[in-house]
């Protein structure tokens, strides 16, 4: 096997962009450079928004209704979204970088599976680095994001630093409003569908994994016949959930100070999008649902008929009266691999039959939301809040 499919995979070490990026001296070859790539995309986005705004006479004050210093979207949006988004490249690649070393160290691809694992690693490879997979999401950003999903989910419907509602429908743009329409808006949408594509080529990935034959074994103290890892890989997604939650806040924030709504009002929103993007992150591991459910089952079957001959030999041993003459059973070797026996058994039944478990669930979930919790003092004030928190507590 090549050193380049068995060392260094990676869904966010390539493409154009990644090659651009590289040119114009804001990462290394390993994405390194974090934060100089954070500011300068950051002030790109969001720097002209505060100048063109200062200029128009709409970044405070009572000239619109929501003045760009007090648009709590655009914020969480190119302040704290984007450097997340940005961090989580970095993070995605050392966590997964070992992923194809762990299959093959673990011996977990049998051996006549190891061509069909190769050329799964490197068609994950050619996607990840297409030039016509990046134009058609560029094009879809400006045909469909900017177009129609951002007047309709995003565009508040009152007169903003951005635009002024027109009474016909649609909206008057400002100068801000312009760069932020079709520079800032579209810069930062392309990122975050460029995550999409990422995680479309990791689940394209594992599901040609699971066409190979996977050698499993019950007995793996992770519970998941070895598979565990994955579960830890795809913790390093939490920047991208974290991401989404500080974008849901920050739509939920303006419409809630500048449209009337209330917390109560987004319970849909603030329960689907967190289940959503758990299936979207975990979802692909359900593809090694039927292997390790076929391991669980003979892993029973064997286990259990391992069990049934030692157990029937014990019994005949020391309870039927054949033991050899002068051998004690205290001290025996035997009650103690009467233990191992039942303890490895224990371990098959305990198999899961997904590679994560609930703490993985509840973990992705709560980082998820955690942009979202400010919102509670919208409902109570903070002096209430930490009333009732200490009342509990005490």
């Amino acid at each position: 096997m090549s050193p380049v499919v068995t060392e260094d995979f990676s869904v966010v070490l390539g493409g154009p962009l990644y090659q651009l990026v590289r040119k114009a001296h804001l990462s290394g070859n390993a994405l390194q450079l974090v934060r100089r790539r954070i500011a300068v995309l950051c002030l790109f986005a969001w720097l002209p928004l505060l100048l063109l705004s200062v200029i128009g006479g709409r970044a405070w004050g009572d000239a619109v209704r929501v003045p760009f210093l007090k648009d709590f979207e655009v914020h969480a949006r190119f302040l704290l979204a984007l450097p997340l988004l940005i961090v989580a490249e970095l993070v995605v690649h050392q966590r997964m970088l070992p992923v194809v070393r762990q299959f093959r160290e673990r011996d977990l691809i049998a051996e006549e599976s190891l061509p069909r694992f190769e050329a799964a690693v490197a068609a994950a490879h050619r996607l990840r680095n297409s030039v016509t997979a990046e134009v058609l999401l560029l094009a879809f950003v400006y045909l469909v994001g900017v177009l129609y999903i951002w007047p309709r989910t995003v565009a508040l419907s009152v007169a903003t630093w951005y635009a002024l509602p027109l009474d016909g429908g649609g909206l008057h743009l400002s100068p801000a409003g312009w760069w932020f329409k079709y520079v800032s808006i579209p810069a930062f949408q392309f990122i975050l569908y460029r995550w999409y594509f990422r995680l479309f080529v990791w689940m394209r990935f594992l599901w040609h994994v699971t066409r190979c034959r996977l050698s499993l074994v019950p007995t793996h103290p992770d519970h998941a016949g070895g598979l565990g890892f994955l579960s830890i890989t795809v913790v390093a997604f939490a920047p991208v959930l974290m991401a989404h939650g500080a974008l849901l806040a920050g739509n939920i924030a303006n419409k809630i100070f500048y449209q009337g709504a209330a917390l109560p009002d987004f319970k849909a929103e603030l329960v689907v999008v967190p289940v959503f993007l758990l299936l979207v992150v975990l979802g692909p591991l359900l593809l090694f649902v039927p292997h390790l459910a076929e391991a669980r089952r003979t892993g029973l079957r064997e286990y259990g008929e391992l069990a049934q001959r030692y157990v029937r030999e014990f019994d005949d041993k020391w309870l039927r009266a054949r033991a050899p003459a002068g051998e004690p059973l205290v001290g025996s070797a035997d009650i103690q691999s009467l233990a191992d026996v039942g303890n490895s058994f224990e371990l098959v039944r305990q198999m899961r039959v997904v590679p994560f478990g609930r703490q993985t669930i509840v973990q992705l979930a709560v980082i998820t939301l955690l942009p979202a919790a400010p919102l509670v003092l919208t409902m109570i004030s903070l002096e209430e809040l930490l009333k009732r928190l200490l009342q509990v507590v005490l």
